[in-house]
């Protein structure tokens, strides 16, 4: 681990141009897509190592990729595709947090993420995690470290969260199929539907987070 993240650190302070390739493949959507149907058939399989990669580094937020998802392959593929990368990247995640443990997770999260959600690390509730991944507005991907670092079986952790992120990736991967196919009144239709049923579990999020944090105190 440590020889990777040096050589990583080497890439960058280089500016090596796997590291320019990189950076531009996580921060310019188009050059992004582009990229994804010039590979063809080898196209999945690299859209699944990026979003397994986005959650475990989170350089760009997961709701590009899997609307991107969707505009590529369509919606059915798009939600398969992202499903398993977000799983894979779910999981290596949590295994970092299980590996590395409490110092390597606490200069990895924000200290607003610690002080919210970092009573994940005592919990092992299968309903706590569940509607961490159902609800918006929430750092999942960073989540992924705090689960690590709990009681919670891996395999447990693996069914929940992947169960809970489907509802999201959905949404998004049928935004890209319908913007794809040119149906924007869709796509409107869709978003409004979402928020209005997003929205409450959006705004108390934080009661919500607190309540399960005072029965685990």
């Amino acid at each position: 681990m440590v020889a990777v993240s040096a050589y990583a650190a080497w890439l960058v302070w280089t500016d090596a141009p796997a590291y320019r390739f990189a950076y531009r493949l996580f921060h310019d959507n188009q050059y992004m897509k582009d990229k994804l149907v010039e590979w063809g058939a080898a196209a999945p399989i690299i859209f699944i190592l990026i979003q397994a990669l986005q959650v475990v580094i989170a350089p760009i937020p997961g709701e590009v990729t899997g609307i991107l998802g969707g505009f590529v392959f369509g919606q059915w593929l798009g939600l398969l595709y992202s499903t398993i990368g977000l799983t894979l990247g779910s999981l290596l995640a949590f295994a970092l947090g299980r590996w590395l443990g409490d110092a390597y997770v606490r200069n990895l999260v924000s200290e607003e993420t610690w002080n919210k959600l970092g009573f994940i690390v005592e919990a092992e509730g299968t309903i706590l995690c569940f509607i961490i991944y159902l609800i918006p507005g929430l750092p999942k991907d960073m989540v992924c470290y705090l689960f690590g670092m709990s009681p919670m079986p891996l395999w447990v952790f693996t069914l929940v969260s992947t169960l809970g992120r489907i509802p999201g990736t959905w949404v998004l991967s049928a935004q890209g199929a319908h913007t794809a196919a040119g149906n924007y009144l869709q796509v409107m239709l869709l978003t409004a539907i979402v928020v209005a049923a997003a929205l409450p579990l959006y705004y108390f999020r934080d009661r919500i987070m607190g309540w399960f944090r005072s029965r685990s105190s």
